[in-house]
């Protein structure tokens, strides 16, 4: 990949070994950064990833707890213990796991190391669904109708704001995410029943029962921006990305840039954004997600992390992310101003997970045979390999399929073909259910949004 950003560095956050606090495809993408960068990497494991095979690449790599990610991958003590007596100098926690959280990140600090990521307080301010809003309302980022407070206790005040919206609405917890804790409301006589559950499933989920409300919006698309800040007051965003084909909130299939939204529609967005990351002193990566409908941004949330979907936007703007955003923790100057980003051609990034094509249910087991595609605008983001066991403790997602084409048409005929190369055996895994999705005529069209796989998904089990 093209290098597109220069930098010069600042005193104070040089380290010359990264912790990688993660596992799977993003610790191998995370370790293959460092080492184009010329960093040592001190890769982690539980138990049931002893033989994960990026442990075999890095400087170091070491075992630090039972298989359950409560007591390893989620362990902050054992895992800044860890990174001291390895002598690593920074933490990069990936995506998912501690990634997002604002104690770990600031344990880190104390600690006396760098944490690749935000600061502790940006973490906390933008984790927050409510505190947010009120932060990107202030920086003039549109956001989806409702109130920037807490929802009340009192019945009658929440029927109240209800109304003032307007019904369909939806409830969320304010310190959700991953597509948890929230509830559309139709309706009125249904209102209290969905705040009652949700107030529950936040608290069990998130520690708080604190819970905000906003319109429902029918027909919207997901619609990310990508950000990049540094600590000297430079912040660019990277382009948009399209991410609405989801099943259950949670993301299939991703693409960049979104189809069919004009330049002069997008910029403005995009600079609002900028201007929120400098309001709140942000520093690394981020994403700000917007529901888009009738030609209209209404902002839900942004992850200040690495996203799982960073892929396609290194394919379409030409920058290393992963890369960039450790050159920030060291304290380099992004010397890329907006000006020189570009979006060049279409992506696609395809989750490829060993679960069930049809029912979904997850699908431990070990890899008998992999064939993974390759050639021109392709490139596959994994970590395993035949004889590679899936274990039953994590997440499903076993690679990221991901394709460059100049336009959106030739980027899906390509995503076709390295869909039909992709051979995985001895588990099940959802390429089958990928590639009907590939075929089908309005999400070839650009005629989708957040509902559409939802949809597909029940005529076909109808069929």
């Amino acid at each position: 990949m093209p290098e597109t950003l220069e930098h010069s560095a600042a005193a104070g956050h040089r380290f010359d070994t990264v912790l990688i606090a993660n596992r799977g495809e993003i610790a191998a993408r995370i370790q293959r950064a460092c080492r184009e960068l010329g960093l040592k990497t001190v890769a982690i494991c539980s138990e049931a990833d002893r033989e994960a095979p990026y442990g075999s690449t890095a400087d170091s790599f070491l075992c630090i707890g039972p298989s359950t990610a409560a007591k390893s991958y989620l362990n902050q003590h054992a895992i800044i213990l860890t990174a001291r007596l390895a002598g690593a100098g920074a933490i990069h926690p990936g995506y998912g796991f501690l990634s997002e959280n604002a104690a770990f990140a600031d344990a880190v600090e104390k600690a006396g190391l760098v944490f690749i990521g935000p600061t502790a307080s940006s973490i906390a301010i933008m984790g927050d669904k409510i505190s947010a809003k009120r932060a990107m309302m202030a920086a003039g980022v549109p956001c989806v109708p409702g109130p920037d407070t807490a929802l009340p206790d009192d019945p009658a005040t929440i029927e109240r704001i209800a109304l003032e919206i307007g019904y369909p609405i939806i409830i969320k917890a304010a310190g959700g995410g991953g597509g948890r804790g929230m509830r559309v409301v139709p309706k009125a006589d249904l209102l209290h029943e969905a705040i009652a559950l949700t107030r529950e499933e936040a608290r069990k989920a998130f520690g708080s029962p604190s819970l905000y409300m906003e319109k429902f919006l029918e027909h919207p698309r997901h619609i990310e921006i990508q950000v990049i800040c540094d600590d000297h007051g430079n912040a660019l965003w990277l382009g948009h990305r399209d991410c609405s084909m989801q099943r259950r909130h949670q993301k299939v299939v991703e693409e960049a840039p979104a189809a069919g939204i004009a330049p002069d529609i997008i910029q403005p967005v995009g600079l609002a954004c900028v201007k929120a990351c400098l309001q709140i002193g942000y520093r690394g990566v981020g994403t700000f997600e917007f529901l888009y409908e009738d030609g209209a941004f209404y902002f839900i949330e942004m992850n200040t992390r690495l996203q799982v979907e960073h892929p396609v936007t290194e394919m379409t703007s030409g920058v290393d992310i992963v890369q960039a955003q450790i050159r920030v923790a060291q304290g380099h100057v992004l010397d890329l101003i907006q000006g020189d980003v570009t979006c060049e051609g279409h992506s696609f990034e395809c989750r490829i997970n060993a679960e069930d094509p049809e029912s979904f249910l997850p699908s431990a087991g070990v890899v008998t045979h992999l064939a993974l595609p390759a050639g021109p605008g392709i490139r596959v983001d994994t970590h395993i390999h035949a004889g590679y066991k899936v274990s039953p403790y994590y997440d499903s997602l076993i690679a990221k399929l991901i394709v460059h084409a100049p336009t959106r048409a030739e980027a899906m005929a390509r995503m076709r073909e390295a869909l039909a190369g992709t051979e995985v055996e001895g588990i099940s895994t959802n390429i089958p259910f990928l590639r009907a999705l590939f075929e089908d005529g309005a999400f070839a069209r650009g005629e989708t949004d957040i509902h559409y796989l939802e949809q597909w998904l029940k005529l076909r089990r109808a069929a």
